[in-house]
């Protein structure tokens, strides 16, 4: 291993089987850790690119971590087309792309925020309710939805945040007929959908963890319960699963993210190993000591 890496760092790149979580604050070298740990799996490993899949929870940041990695390769010679087969893809994607195969959805079947908003809007105008911000009162409701999907929870026994129960029960059934009609799908359904495709189709959750042997996870602080649930179905039965995230930092909590589903990981995964990346790149000693 070079001598650039520290120990911990190095720790991290070269783990080889089964669980590792790596915690990671900021500017100490989480997006290096998880490139040269592909790139070692690859080279050291002998793992297939085809059967590494890196997930991230931005566009930018999966275009960006997907970047450095060619960039690794290419400056290690490893072939174009090898390293062209690790999938790097949000969560998002990564489900949308398995539903797409197994459902056969068409290019447009995603609902936009813009479209998403034009429905709210409308059935405000259309009804008695009466809000004193629209704008923020659609964000709010939008979000509870989102909750209330992803938490999968009852609406019998659900009380809204935001309107009364009955209103609240008439905005998301109407949305979700919205969506029957027009044929479109939202995130939160890609991730229910995917959650009850692996469940009941269990050849085609068996092709995609032959497809995915090792699974890294990046910003894992971030992650909501459905989407850990369906990333452990897939890393199942080998559970190479290699999570990076900083457990003083969560962006997502507004959308359901929970921290303590990284800080319950060792739980889930007793054998896992552990490195923590306490080295900051990016502030001086001073500052860190500070903080």
């Amino acid at each position: 291993m070079k001598s650039s890496f520290n120990k911990p760092q190095s720790e991290a790149i070269t783990h080889g089987k089964g669980p590792a979580l790596i915690l990671a604050g900021p500017g100490s070298g989480k997006t290096l850790v998880i490139t040269q740990r592909v790139k070692n799996l690859i080279e050291k490993q002998h793992i297939r690119p085809s059967n590494i899949l890196v997930i991230t929870f931005t566009k930018a940041a999966a275009v960006e971590m997907k970047e450095r990695f060619l960039s690794l390769a290419s400056g290690a010679a490893m072939k174009k087309e090898e390293s062209g087969r690790v999938s790097f893809g949000t969560f998002h994607s990564v489900f949308y792309q398995i539903l797409r195969l197994a459902y056969g959805f068409p290019a447009g079947s995603v609902i936009s925020e813009e479209e998403k908003r034009g429905f709210f809007k409308d059935f405000l105008a259309k009804s008695s309710l009466e809000v004193e911000d629209e704008g923020e009162f659609i964000s709010s409701v939008i979000s509870e939805i989102s909750h209330v999907k992803e938490e999968r929870l009852d609406l019998r026994y659900y009380y809204s945040q935001n309107c009364p129960e009955e209103w609240f029960k008439k905005l998301y059934d109407g949305y979700d007929e919205m969506l029957k009609t027009t044929g479109k799908i939202d995130f939160d359904d890609m991730l229910v959908m995917c959650h009850e495709l692996f469940t009941e189709r269990k050849d085609i959750l068996a092709a995609w963890q032959k497809k995915f042997k090792y699974i890294l996870v990046d910003e894992f602080q971030d992650i909501n319960r459905l989407q850990y649930e369906i990333v452990r179905m897939l890393a199942l039965p080998e559970n190479n699963l290699f999570i990076v995230g900083d457990d003083d930092q969560s962006i997502y909590r507004f959308r359901g993210a929970k921290p303590e589903i990284m800080l319950g990981f060792e739980k889930d995964y007793p054998d896992a190993a552990r490195v923590l990346l306490s080295y900051n790149y990016r502030s001086t000693r001073e500052i860190v000591s500070a903080s």
